[in-house]
């Protein structure tokens, strides 16, 4: 199949099979050379690898201690995991990237690292005091085989906070979390949220306290807004009252840590297979858990797209990281006095964020922390800083501007063939079919299973008010129908609907039978469940069965 672009260094247009082939290609031709001469993976993200293009999408899980994030992993899995461990206390201290395999086992970090077919080569800049608590469960499991899951340690508060505090006091710098194991905890989370495709942050609906450290923690999480989902979990554990204050105290704290106009969609459930204790709520679990399994198992059909959206983030991340490092190598000196221009520039740094905003167009929010940017320079050598390369940004505007809109036509050609490319298995599979599924039994799917007709038992009520409309031939108009239908105060659009599921033989009429079909329908409706777009076969009047 031909594929597109065309290439300015030469004649022939590159061939592209997919959208990885095609972002791997643009990336190592257009945006890496820019990354290379500006320094970019010293500061911001390690290069990209071919694995991080061609990996299965990934679900990062984040909260803190005994939220239910191991179980939740058993939850969809539907089966116990190597190196599983659930308690009330502390027991998940490592990372843990639940993929699959052939065999059930566990694979340490170091060896991790060095495999190429996984998308972690670059975790190895964190040393051993990480990589000594980082480890890969592999075992075949039908929801592994279309997502990765990553399991993190929980976030800690009280005593291990003090201790934190008392360390940065000390003389440990960044952020007070940044030292649980030895290595950066919030560093590492900003490397697996830049390259997942879901981050999931779990609270716990019946000890909620969101401790400083994990306020940090989400805050670490910025630019990736969009991937964040919020699960309330064991809701079961309180009563409704106790649970809408919960719910109300947790959208206004998020609402002071996650800087964004919208509202944080927020899933409210119990994420484990043990019955539930207040189930006063069964039906509001149920439709939560099936929007947060939709929006999961959407994951693999929009992967390409959220590769795609990430590297545009990294590309205009990359061009204004370029004009910062070149307006500081212009601003230095010579010969004489670099140390002292070097301590000047990093403090009046707002300074050139302004400057290159200005001169450039950029918006505020493509600029890096000021504060990082201003810690990590301190360590740099400004001597081997290079100007910028006018070449090299023109190179990247190009993929910006032609590359990246010819590949989004690709990108919709993918997504077209992967419609019905969805997670499957595990919990994913517990309430597709049969009477559990969501909905079963309610609203229009009411009397599904019954031997007489569902409508048939509030007919006699119906059939009063069908003879005060002096029906004609056992048949009524539909400026009669409407005149009674728009007493429910339904949107017209609505009712039209209901009148053309209701004249079940299309003759513009409404008889008995057919009438109290459309007075359930208008009761379903009232009542706040969906129509169907078509009649399902157990509504269809039974006089209108016998003809067909």
């Amino acid at each position: 199949m031909f594929r597109w672009s065309e290439s300015r260094h030469k004649k022939e247009p590159l061939l592209f099979q997919t959208v990885s082939e095609g972002l791997r290609s643009l990336y190592a031709q257009k945006l890496y050379p820019l990354e290379e001469a500006s320094r970019f993976h010293d500061f911001h993200s390690p290069a990209l690898e071919e694995a991080d293009f061609s990996n299965k999408p990934m679900v990062l899980l984040v909260g803190q201690y005994s939220t239910g994030k191991t179980s939740f992993i058993r939850h969809l899995l539907e089966q116990d995991f190597p190196g599983m461990r659930i308690g009330p206390e502390p027991t998940t201290d490592s990372f843990t990237a639940v993929m699959h395999g052939d065999q059930e086992g566990v694979i340490p970090g170091n060896a991790l690292v060095v495999d190429p077919k996984k998308p972690f080569r670059k975790l190895n800049s964190f040393g051993n005091a990480f990589l000594n608590r980082f480890i890969c469960a592999q075992l075949p499991n039908p929801v592994l085989d279309s997502i990765s899951i990553i399991d993190t340690p929980g976030i800690l508060s009280g005593e291990k906070q003090r201790i934190s505090r008392e360390r940065e006091q000390l003389g440990y710098t960044g952020l007070s979390f940044c030292c649980y194991g030895g290595y950066d905890f919030a560093a590492v989370l900003e490397w697996f949220a830049e390259r997942v495709d879901r981050i999931i942050l779990l609270f716990d609906a019946h000890k909620l306290d969101i401790s400083d450290e994990f306020s940090e923690v989400i805050k670490a999480l910025k630019n990736h807004e969009d991937k964040i989902r919020v699960v309330l979990n064991k809701a079961d554990q309180i009563e409704t009252q106790q649970l809408m204050r919960v719910y109300g105290a947790l959208m206004w704290s998020l609402g002071k840590i996650i800087n964004t106009p919208e509202v944080v969609r927020v899933y409210i459930g119990s994420f484990w297979s043990h019955p539930l204790l207040v189930p006063d709520n069964r039906k509001l679990f149920e439709a939560e858990e099936q929007d947060l399994f939709k929006d999961i198992q959407s994951l693999p059909r929009n992967a390409a797209l959220r590769k795609l959206n990430d590297l545009i983030k990294r590309a205009r991340l990359a061009k204004v990281h370029a004009y910062i490092i070149g307006s500081l190598k212009k601003e230095m000196p010579n010969v004489f006095g670099k140390e002292n221009k070097k301590k000047e520039l990093i403090q009046n740094l707002g300074d050139i964020y302004f400057k290159i905003e200005r001169e450039h167009q950029i918006s505020p929010g493509d600029f890096p922390s000021l504060k990082k940017m201003q810690e990590l320079l301190q360590l740099q050598d400004f001597a081997k800083f290079q100007l910028i390369k006018p070449k090299l940004l023109d190179t990247v505007d190009d993929m910006l501007s032609n590359d990246i809109a010819r590949l989004m036509v690709m990108v919709r050609q993918e997504e077209s063939q992967k419609m019905n490319q969805v997670v499957k298995g595990g919990a994913f599979e517990g309430t597709m079919n049969g009477p559990f599924g969501h909905g079963y039994g309610e609203g229009a799917g009411e009397g599904i299973d019954d031997i007489e007709w569902v409508v048939g038992k509030d007919k006699p009520t119906y059939d009063e008010i069908f003879y005060t409309l002096s029906p004609v031939n056992g048949k009524i108009t539909g400026a009669s129908a409407k005149k009674e239908m728009v007493k429910s105060k339904l949107p017209n659009t609505v009712l039209g609907k209901i009148w053309k599921l209701a004249d079940v033989d299309r003759d513009g009429l409404l008889d008995d039978e057919e009438f109290a079909l459309a007075n359930h329908l208008i009761k379903v409706k009232l009542e706040g469940h969906d129509l169907p777009t078509e009649l399902p076969p157990h509504l269809i009047p039974p006089s209108k069965r016998r003809q067909e």
